[in-house]
């Protein structure tokens, strides 16, 4: 018989049986689709050696006037520039103790009480002591004057500090050690950090174990959210918003900034009514306001969920409405709580829990204009949308979404392989990023088989992407927690684990193999009335970029009937015996590969596993005949 061309759908179905999907794909890891083909993904190396502490859910890049190239980045504990593959720590200070704060040491631990009134602080949040004095013995003054984190909330004036040395080597108190580290010792305390995993519910047993004294409730520094930012910049600076938090400002141009925290702008001079908390921070690139989603109302510390107020047009700092300026709010009218704004080209669309609305610059004397767009629509979390050329997509609770001008669910056709395996409890951590270069959205998520109450990290570990110029999704493995795309920077920068990761760059996993696989769904031989044997297999693939010696592994299944299993894998030779799975190994230069093979149908096994690979599967041909029953 002459030879079969094998020619697939392009994308993942996972929607419909394997054997309905007959000629498409079902299964995949770190492969793409492009101009139709399937290809493996680019790789990625760390964009530096150094770390930051915490998960990194927020970044954002921008360039000053000289030049200078930027990223902020938002943690679950800190808040970092980075420049030159340097992180800087800029967290904001919410309280500094002068003179009031004293230590106290138990001789054979490492564990130190620190007393200061009303210090407000949780679980894992970081303060400076400076002016301190040794305590007589081993806790030393060097000791003491340092950063450290809090281990444990005793009460609301005292805590627990795990004393170490400059190096960060833990110290153990001696007999010695009886003073209280002498008079006139501060405290600077950043920002309370923020949870990396969510928590549902307050009171007892909210928060980490040990958060405070054995069976009592929840504290009301207690929080039960993700710790999420907002970053923008306003011109050469950068205005930051943890959610549910102040909004801060850091200044590029001043003389120290890499060592200058970022200061809240209610403390600037010239600051006229500016929030004191808000859910999410934006300056408008057309008409250059600050907007403030989910933020209070003049006159109050009271954080209204569905108020937006913008200041002075030119000023972040100017937020009282007065005839002569352009500051103003008004109120979103549908849901209970803001979730997310996004700006486009021609609006702001912004989120609820329950529905969508368009936010529209009107010019005086309204200055702003909001009106409902869709209801019962739902989004994941703040960090589940993205907006892409002309449209804005993002991942719903049960569905995918696309917004055009008009609001429609987005076709997907691995919706349920998705969805079914979803981690619910930590819906927040989806992270949607752009690839420009191969026309992806991709999201990254936490799956219920990586929950904690299935043994798992609760981390992001997944990812499903969808290519909008071909209308393709496919999806795999990998833990990345944010995701930007290339622009200011030369290739897409993901976090992940402490790390930067530049992706795009060769075909490896950060120097070591990265394994990408494929597989089809079964074809038929006719109608599946027919027995047939398959001899030979003519590869059709490209290898540009690899090192030299690439192998890609073929695996050809066959099975008599859907429901039967497809047998075991024999790897021994080229040219093989009868057998229902046969995988031969292909290289640049592979003619053919002669095998014996024997069923109903064949599904099709793409594989790669060793470094420096690099392939682009086109139409593979095979040579079959029909075959007697016996």
């Amino acid at each position: 018989m002459p030879l079969t061309k094998l020619q697939f759908k392009p994308g993942i179905n996972r929607d419909i049986t394997s054997y309905s999907n007959e000629g498409g794909w079902v299964d995949s890891d770190k492969v793409r689709f492009r101009m139709g083909f399937p290809e493996k993904i680019g790789g990625w190396v760390k964009y530096s050696q150094n770390t930051f502490l915490g998960s990194c859910r927020a970044m954002y890049p921008w360039v000053t006037l000289d030049g200078t190239e930027y990223l902020g980045l938002g943690t679950n504990l800190k808040f970092y520039i980075e420049i030159g593959q340097q992180f800087f720590d800029i967290t904001p200070v919410r309280k500094t103790s002068t003179d009031s704060i004293t230590f106290a040491a138990t001789n054979g631990s490492s564990t130190l009480t620190v007393t200061d009134s009303t210090h407000g602080c949780v679980e894992n949040d970081f303060v400076t002591f400076s002016g301190a004095v040794s305590l007589g013995g081993l806790i030393t003054a060097a000791v003491l004057n340092q950063e450290y984190q809090v281990v444990g909330i005793t009460n609301a004036n005292t805590y627990t500090i795990t004393a170490k040395d400059t190096d960060g080597v833990t110290v153990t108190a001696n007999s010695s050690d009886s003073g209280n580290g002498g008079s006139g010792v501060d405290g600077v305390y950043q920002i309370n950090v923020g949870l990396d995993t969510q928590v549902g519910g307050t009171g007892w047993g909210a928060g980490t174990w040990g958060r405070s004294t054995w069976g009592s409730s929840a504290g009301i520094t207690t929080t039960t959210e993700l710790r999420l930012w907002s970053l923008d910049n306003f011109g050469e600076d950068l205005l930051i918003n943890p959610r549910d938090g102040g909004v801060y400002y850091w200044d590029a141009s001043a003389s120290n900034a890499l060592t200058t925290r970022a200061s809240v702008i209610t403390g600037i001079s010239g600051a006229v009514d500016a929030p004191t908390v808000a859910k999410q921070i934006m300056v408008s690139d057309n008409n250059r306001h600050v907007i403030a989603f989910g933020t209070n109302t003049i006159g109050t510390t009271v954080q209204d969920n569905l108020l937006i107020r913008f200041s002075d047009q030119e000023s972040f700092l100017d937020w009282n409405p007065t005839a002569t300026n352009t500051a103003g709010d008004l109120r979103i009218g549908s849901g209970s709580n803001f979730v997310r704004a996004i700006e486009t080209k021609r609006e702001i669309l912004v989120w609820t829990n329950s529905s969508l609305h368009s936010m529209q610059f009107l010019g005086p004397p309204f200055q702003f204009g909001i009106q409902p767009i869709s209801s019962n629509i739902t989004i994941m979390g703040p960090n589940a949308a993205v907006a892409v050329e002309d449209f804005v997509l993002w991942m719903g609770k049960d569905c995918f979404y696309v917004y055009d001008g008009q609001t429609k669910q987005l076709p997907c056709t691995v919706k349920e392989e998705i969805f079914m395996n979803f981690n619910n409890a930590q819906q927040e951590k989806v992270y949607a990023g752009v690839n420009s270069e191969f026309s992806e959205v991709t999201w990254f998520y936490c799956s219920d088989d990586n929950s904690v109450a299935n043994g798992g990290t609760g981390s992001n570990n997944k990812y499903v992407s969808y290519n909008y110029a071909e209308g393709v999704w496919y999806y795999g493995t990998m833990s990345r927690s944010a995701f930007i795309d290339r622009g200011l920077r030369e290739f897409p920068t993901a976090a992940s684990a402490g790390y930067l990761y530049s992706h795009e760059v060769g075909y490896d996993d950060d120097g070591s193999a990265m394994t990408a696989t494929l597989e089809s769904s079964p074809i038929d031989i006719g109608d599946g009335q027919k027995l047939v044997s398959i001899n030979k297999i003519i590869p059709d693939f490209t290898f540009n970029g690899s090192s030299v010696g690439a192998v890609v592994d073929m695996t050809m299944s066959m099975q008599d009937y859907p429901g039967d299993s497809y047998g075991q894998t024999n790897t021994n030779s080229t040219t093989l015996t009868a057998s229902s799975t046969t995988t031969v190994p292909f290289e640049q230069f592979t003619r053919k590969a002669d095998i014996r093979l024997r069923g109903r149908s064949f599904a099709l096994k793409v594989a790669s596993s060793a470094e420096g690979v690099r392939w682009r599967l086109g139409s593979p041909r095979i040579n079959l005949r029909e075959d007697g029953r016996r």
